[in-house]
């Protein structure tokens, strides 16, 4: 531990980002070998392991255990870091950014939960005890930052953190042990929000400076989405397979937490002139799964990219 603590923050995102590539890596893999029957035509053999594989059973465990400990590490050290420390305490943050924080929560242990199923069906577990393990693998991975948050005198823990986090999980684990497969999707999109020149600043210290810490932090640009496949909630064979429709909410105009005021080296501002706007969407969407292709390199990335809905037109409420 000795060690840990002296190296830098830089040298520690460093280590970040090389166990999360090794994570994501195994994941492909894993997706690559796991089956994905709903996209595959029925002649085509499925490359799965046909029982249990403990080396691979350890293989999944080690890295998910990895991938815990040096996000933890590496986020203590990045993040949390730079702020005091107190005795574990709560924090109720659910009126926070218009609950866009909580449909974010919502979506990472949905997708979170997707992709480790992926890899504890690589180690040959059954469809239904793999799509468990990766709820509770989702949900693991995210009470890491809570219990860091409720540390922080920042922050602290939050219960709609965790009801949303056990959600998300939910709709994933759930959907996997009565249908054996996802009718209905949790995904995400981003547009940039057109933040005016004099807002950039605020813009950079709430969201980051680069257009990745962007896509994960600011609320003004995402959209979160339930993609619900029209075939199968049906079971009409009138809407082709990959056809979804999805319902989405986003909320904009967000330069606080709870209001548009803050306050730098003690002057304050006061923007209450920009309105926070809460908007509700009706579009299409395609779910990646459901186009047949015989190449396994094409159904490893349709799986994986279907986590983000795809560009369309939407009826829009606000």
């Amino acid at each position: 531990m000795a060690a840990i603590q002296k190296l830098s923050t830089q040298g520690l995102e460093l280590l970040m980002k090389k166990i999360l590539f090794l994570s994501l890596s195994l994941c492909f893999f894993a997706v690559t070998h796991a089956q994905l029957d709903s996209s595959l035509p029925s002649e085509v053999p499925l490359p799965q392991p046909s029982s249990f594989n403990a080396s691979r059973t350890w293989i999944t465990g080690g890295a998910h255990a990895v991938f815990w400990a040096g996000s933890y590490i590496a986020l203590n050290k990045a993040w949390y870091a730079d702020y005091p420390k107190q005795s574990f305490h709560f924090f109720n943050d659910n009126r926070e950014w218009m609950q866009m924080d909580k449909a974010g929560h919502i979506w990472t242990t949905y997708q979170v939960s997707r992709v480790s199923m992926a890899t504890w069906k690589w180690a040959g577990i059954p469809q239904k005890k793999a799509a468990l393990l990766g709820g509770i693998s989702a949900i693991a991975y995210e009470s890491i930052i809570e219990l860091q948050d409720a540390y922080s005198t920042e922050w602290g823990f939050s219960w709609g953190d965790m009801a949303a986090n056990i959600a998300g999980a939910a709709t994933f684990v759930l959907q996997e042990m009565n249908w054996q497969e996802q009718r209905i999707q949790v995904k995400m999109s981003y547009w940039s929000y057109n933040y005016p020149s004099s807002l950039k600043e605020r813009r950079n210290k709430l969201f980051g400076t680069t257009t990745a810490e962007r896509m994960l932090k600011d609320y003004n640009s995402q959209t979160y989405w339930l993609s619900g496949n029209l075939a199968g909630l049906t079971k009409s064979t009138f809407f082709p397979k990959w056809l979804n429709l999805s319902l989405g909410y986003g909320a904009d105009g967000m330069l606080g937490g709870f209001e548009n005021k803050w306050v730098v080296n003690g002057v304050p501002f006061h923007r209450t002139d920009i309105r926070r706007t809460r908007r509700i969407f009706l579009s299409a969407d395609v779910d990646l799964t459901k186009i047949k292709t015989r190449s396994k390199l094409l159904r490893s990335v349709f799986y994986l990219t279907n986590m983000i809905k795809i560009p369309a037109p939407a009826l829009e409420y606000n």
